[in-house]
């Protein structure tokens, strides 16, 4: 799995502060969550990017952003960003602060159920 190591420093520097934060291999890529959210993701050199139903718009008229179609249809909550529309770092916080204020706005997830084995004597 190939993704953007400099894009990866960034974003934990970005994330630094953050007790919340978990980094999985995900999607072919790396993938940040907060408070258990997928927030973005590193897809090869692309950003990936969780910015919600009511931005899906207004982000896909910004230059360098396409649909995020992994699965082959556009998930509207989700775009990805090209590596030329976070060069800079004022452009990648833009994107990120984006996310995080999506996520941030989402309710806490719920504990995952366990089952209990029975013993059996």
């Amino acid at each position: 799995m190939a993704f953007d190591r400099g894009l990866e420093a960034r974003l934990y520097e970005h994330f630094n502060n953050r007790h919340d934060l978990v980094v999985k291999r995900m999607f072919g890529g790396l993938c940040f969550l907060l408070s258990e959210h997928m927030c973005c993701a590193i897809i090869g050199d692309k950003l990936m990017a969780r910015i919600g139903p009511d931005h899906y718009e207004r982000c896909l008229a910004k230059p360098y952003v396409t649909d995020m179609d992994f699965t082959g249809k556009p998930i509207r909550s989700m775009v990805y960003v090209l590596s030329e529309g976070f060069e800079s770092d004022e452009d990648l916080i833009y994107w990120l602060n984006l996310c995080t204020a999506f996520v941030d706005s989402l309710p806490p997830k719920k504990p995952k159920r366990r089952h209990k084995k029975e013993c059996q004597d």
